[in-house]
């Protein structure tokens, strides 16, 4: 899986001129599911982000996690992130899981961040979404697992 964080005092995303989702202070996680991803990457990549220190501490530091500042988090699915630029001008995005198995394995995601605690807003799957966000630092951040 991959994503894409970005450090925010807030985000949100409309669909057809309606806010579905947003988040305060703490996360916007695009995400993409690779194919041949499974829930255990899921896991991986939510353990992985819950626990990663990018917020500031009282120092200034980055020193805190999202949890740490109760902080919260928008998801939302961005398949564009499995685009392949090696050839031509025209991204190729057959890295990307199937539509079926990336929106099961987006939904299985939020809900693990979620399980976990954090407070979690989505977009919608497949959907033409507009996303608002103000970058906190900027601090954006690339993950793979």
């Amino acid at each position: 899986m991959r994503a894409l964080l970005q450090r925010v005092s807030h985000a949100s995303v409309t669909v057809d001129g309606t806010v579905i989702g947003q988040t305060g202070p703490g996360l916007l996680i695009l995400i993409c599911a690779m194919q041949d991803d499974t829930e255990a990457q899921a896991d991986q990549l939510a353990a992985k982000i819950l626990k990663l220190r990018i917020f500031k501490d009282e120092n200034g530091k980055m020193n805190l996690s999202v949890r740490d500042i109760d902080g919260s988090a928008l998801v939302v699915s961005q398949f564009t992130l499995a685009a392949d630029t090696s050839r031509g001008n025209r991204p190729g995005f057959s890295a990307a899981a199937s539509p079926e198995d990336g929106n099961r394995l987006y939904e299985y995601f939020a809900a693990q961040l979620a399980t976990q605690g954090l407070p979690v807003e989505t977009g919608e799957f497949g959907a033409d979404m507009k996303v608002e966000l103000l970058n906190d630092g900027p601090v954006t951040i690339w993950m793979e697992v």
